[in-house]
Formats: structure tokens, sequence, C-alpha cells
């Protein structure tokens, strides 16, 4: 395959980034979309240039760290992160053009690299778990109704990637937010901190400079792990909750 890129490059965050346009020759349809990045850098290299940063790290689809807006879209044209992308969802002399996620919560570091900590002061405003764990129970020991594990765990497959950011028309991070707020808050081990929880996330969130969330239902849509978008109307309802209590 022959391909054109367009590829987003920026030296800093305070340096105007601008598309740069590269021909690659030889990619094969069995490739990676971040091989087929190699295969650029290693060219760009070669010739003396300086390669194109971005992130990567287990390429196996679990880390999240991978975070590419292809051809306008978050990880490109299937449901899956981009190191899961191959290049046979492209064809033969195809334009791709290829930008870094797309949100002022994620200020650019450098070409295709974003800063996502936003995110992990998000987690981290959630606290910890304070009821004691010990070693391993039996299965048994603490009940929990089928319903309430099946949505513990469907939350819990969020990778913190961002693609429900760069998807969102308003940079909204709710659908993150309500994934780690749901799956420790309906399992009996987050009870204690239910309350404290959702509200200094949400604050948390809301501080970072996302934008308000107005259900386009995006980030449901663009997110590898198929984190469902009722999971924020279920936010929802627990934020609702906990106002009601604290003020009481």
């Amino acid at each position: 395959m022959k391909l054109t890129l367009r590829v987003w490059r920026q030296q800093n965050a305070e340096t105007p980034g601008a598309m740069a346009t590269y021909e690659v020759d030889g990619i094969s349809q069995d490739m990676s979309f971040l091989e087929m990045l190699d295969t650029l850098n290693e060219e760009l290299i070669l010739a003396g240039d300086e390669p194109v940063a971005f992130d990567h790290d287990c390429r196996e689809g679990i880390c999240g760290a991978c975070s590419l807006v292809i051809n306008g879209d978050a990880h490109g044209p299937e449901r899956t992160t981009t190191c899961q992308l191959h290049m046979r969802s492209f064809e033969d002399g195809d334009t791709i053009d290829i930008e870094p996620w797309r949100a002022s919560a994620f200020p650019v570091v450098k070409d295709l690299v974003v800063d996502r900590s936003s995110f992990d002061r998000i987690i981290q405003s959630g606290g910890y778990i304070s009821a004691p764990t010990g070693t391993a129970p039996d299965a048994h020991a603490t009940p929990v109704p089928k319903p309430d594990a099946e949505l513990a765990f469907e939350n819990a497959e969020c990778i913190g990637c961002g693609a429900c950011v760069a998807a969102c028309p308003n940079g909204s991070a709710m659908l993150f937010t309500a994934a780690k707020v749901n799956h420790l808050n309906v399992l009996p081990q987050g009870a204690p901190e239910r309350e404290t929880r959702v509200l200094d996330m949400v604050a948390q969130m809301d501080e970072e400079g996302f934008g308000g969330c107005t259900l386009t239902g995006e980030c449901a849509t663009a997110c590898p792990k198929g984190i469902p978008l009722p999971s924020i109307a279920a936010m929802n309802k627990e934020w609702l909750r906990a106002t009601r209590k604290v003020r009481r």
C-alpha cells in the first residue's frame, strides 16, 4: 500500500502547530496503525528528520495510551484502540489525516502527544476505599447482586484513553468519570465513600475545564471498551442522591 499521511506536527504547547504531509510506501495491510507510524518514523530518521511523537505502550488494546484522531474519528474508523486498528481498514492510495486529541483539558505536549494528567487528578480526587479487605475472602462471603456485579465490571473496563473526550463536541469527560464512579459505587466495598466520591470526582472534572455533557452519545460510540451511555445517567443519579444526603 502507498499512502499519503497528513500529520499534525507541533514542537510544544506554546508553539503553533500545522499539518505536515508525508508519503509512505510498502505498507502491509496486516500492519497495525502504530506499526505504520513506526515505518514513517524510520524513514524520517534515515532522512535526518525528527520522528513524529505519539503515545503508545502495551500495543495490545489494554493500557489506553494510544490516542489519535484518524480522519476525524477518535481511534479511527473501527471501534477499537489505535494500536489494534489495522491497515486493512484503509485502501491503497488513501490520504489519512492524523491529529492529537482535541480538548482544552488535554494540552498538546508534542506532535500527537497530549497531557492526560487531568484524568489522573479526577481519579485521585475520588480517594481510597477505606473498607479493609484483608486476604481474599470466600466468594460467597460478600453477596453482590448479579446486576450490580455486571454493572461494576462493565464500567471497570474503562482504560482512560480519552476517546470519549476527543469524540465529544463539547469535550466532556462525563463518560470517563461515570465509569470510574459507577464501578466502585455499586459494590459493597465502595459504600463508605459513596457520596464523597461522586461529589469530589465531578467537582474535579469541572475544575479541569472539561465541557458540559449534552448526551449527544458520541462518547459511547467512540469508546473502544463499550462503556454504555446510561452510565452517565447512573452517575447523575448518584450525584443527586449525594447532594441531597449532604444537605441534610
